[in-house]
């Protein structure tokens, strides 16, 4: 099961991204609405790995320097192939890439770390649906769409442990 360190947005934005995942499910579209689990919330995922060993949590509870940091959310763009992922982009910043880059550098020797994270290959972005279907992909971009670009913060960073569905702190500002 996945691992990862995430970074999470100031109440107003993650509101605006609920908003969002909520209009896909009220269109009958995929939607992370539907994931009624607690410790669902939009995030920027930093890094994922098979495993992250206790002595990185260590490293990053320590080590991570952090103060919320001013993010931008922009355009609706669509990973993957036939099940796509609906994603907003987060409009990269000094400030963002250097937090990623420490994160990276503390996490990178921990088992099966994804490739995707590293920097120069990371692609910050919040997700606002997985499993988007070939003929679902117009009416779910057409739906937030509507939602122009966002200002907002990136105020704390979370430890996600998929295998033991537990979330935790890192850091928060």
């Amino acid at each position: 099961m996945v691992q990862s360190v995430e970074l999470l947005l100031d109440d107003a934005t993650d509101a605006k991204i609920r908003a969002q995942w909520q209009a896909l499910a009220r269109a009958g579209l995929p939607s992370l609405a539907r994931n009624q689990a607690e410790t669902n919330r939009p995030h920027i995922t930093a890094a994922v790995a098979d495993e992250i060993w206790p002595r990185v949590d260590r490293a990053l509870e320590r080590s991570l320097e952090f103060s919320p940091i001013p993010v931008r959310l922009g355009g609706v763009v669509v990973f993957g192939g036939h099940r796509a992922i609906l994603v907003r982009l987060v409009v990269p910043s000094e400030a963002l890439l250097q937090l990623h880059r420490q994160i990276y550098e503390l996490v990178r020797t921990s088992r099966g770390v994804a490739a995707h994270t590293a920097p120069g290959e990371w692609t910050p972005h919040i997700t606002l649906a997985r499993r988007v279907g070939p003929e679902q992909i117009g009416p779910a971009v057409s739906t937030v769409l509507r939602a122009r670009d966002m200002a907002g913060s990136v105020v704390g960073i979370r430890r996600w442990d998929g295998e033991n569905r537990r979330e935790w702190l890192i850091a928060s500002g």
